[in-house]
């Protein structure tokens, strides 16, 4: 069965993101599972399952945000969602919606990391 593999995030500044996603990530059991020398990272539990990426644009044009785009991290808890979103604020992410339920059986947490990229943290439950 196809699934999801991985969802890439374009940066500007490698080292930067690298470090705010190592500590942010790190809070889930993540590491980096995969890097090239072309400056593409991934993080994750393992290669089989999906992951996280960042990346200088291949083609060598600055890195922007996607409008409507968003990397949503399934969660196991609401405490979970509560704090990963405080995490990823500590570590100079903005705010784009706090933790609070969004729909009837929906918690969420949005937030944009230093760059501008949106990511969300949430639990069905």
């Amino acid at each position: 069965m196809a699934r999801l593999g991985y969802v890439t995030l374009g940066t500007n500044e490698l080292e930067k993101a690298a470090a705010f996603y190592d500590e942010l990530l790190g809070t889930l059991g993540h590491t980096r599972i995969f890097q090239d020398e072309n400056g593409f990272i991934a993080w994750g539990i393992s290669l089989e399952e999906p992951a996280l990426a960042i990346t200088p644009p291949f083609n060598g044009e600055p890195a922007t945000v996607g409008n409507g785009v968003m990397a949503a991290m399934n969660m196991e808890s609401r405490e979970q969602v509560d704090a990963f979103y405080a995490k990823a604020i500590e570590l100079g992410a903005t705010c784009e919606g706090g933790p609070g339920l969004r729909i009837e059986g929906f918690y969420a947490a949005y937030f944009r990391d230093p760059e501008g990229n949106k990511l969300n943290a949430f639990i069905f439950e």
